[in-house]
């Protein structure tokens, strides 16, 4: 029954937080459709964001007591609500979890267009780094945008508005050209975005903020699109190579990073 009421009330509050169902863009809010089951030793940059208990979504290990994930995903939330469960391939089991101190959503975030969907936090405590547990660097600042394939990683459904996957799941996904995406979106594509899609492979409800990895890199942040899967609409990421916001990234690493 309680759990119940939670899940009530954690649905209330995600209609703010989630940009699906804001106007301006259309919205996706990021499991994995047509992806494989994954261990997370082999992706274990990621994390679970917690709304009390229940998953809300993805985001990936920067520093021992840092998290980054979607702007969208926490700016509704007050922070003594959040936790993050790190080091399990379980949908909301396993592994170990810590609060969330701190969150640091990027200041410039705009809902109506989810821009500069960007967000640090900071936990209550390190993580203890392990096979299971691991921190992944921003993609290096020379590499250029273009032709890369990458993985998306979450608790995934097989089909849009399906159940979260018990075990975490990875789909390979290839970038678009940014002129042809921002023409699917009709003018929608800022400089703060990337574009990255594959027949039936998608990044769907429920694990925004996960990261995008490419080379061993993060090179982007789940963020929206136009259902799931859909051939005409790539996913679109946040672009941690955007100046602003890789500048954004490494200032809170420097400032808030423990040893």
């Amino acid at each position: 029954m309680l759990r119940t009421v939670l899940i009530a009330a954690l649905a209330a509050l995600a209609v703010e937080a989630s940009p699906r169902f804001r106007t301006g863009v259309p919205q996706l809010d990021g499991r994995i459709v047509g992806g494989d089951n994954a261990n997370i030793e082999d992706y274990p940059h990621q994390v679970s964001i917690l709304f009390l208990h229940f998953h809300n979504c993805g985001g990936s290990i920067i520093a021992r007591n840092l998290i980054l994930t979607a702007a969208h995903c926490t700016t509704s939330f007050e922070t003594r609500f959040l936790n993050v469960r790190y080091g399990s391939s379980i949908y909301e089991a396993g592994g170990q979890v810590l609060k969330v101190a701190q969150k640091y959503d990027h200041p410039s975030y705009d809902p109506a267009r989810t821009d500069y969907d960007l967000s640090v936090l900071s936990l209550e405590g390190n993580i203890e780094l392990s096979s299971k547990a691991k921190i992944i660097d921003l993609v290096p600042a020379h590499v250029q945008e273009g032709g890369r394939s990458a993985f998306v990683t979450g608790w995934g459904a097989v089909h849009s508005n399906g159940p979260a996957a018990q075990q975490l799941q990875v789909a390979e996904v290839f970038e678009e050209d940014r002129d042809a995406c921002n023409k699917a979106f009709r003018g929608k594509i800022t400089d703060r975005m990337i574009c990255f899609k594959a027949d039936g492979r998608d990044s769907c409800q429920g694990d925004s903020g996960g990261p995008l990895v490419s080379d061993g890199h993060q090179v982007g942040i789940v963020s929206w699109g136009h259902g799931c899967a859909n051939p005409e609409y790539p996913g679109v990421y946040s672009h941690l190579n955007n100046a602003v916001l890789r500048k954004y990234v490494l200032d809170h690493i420097d400032v808030h990073a423990t040893n």
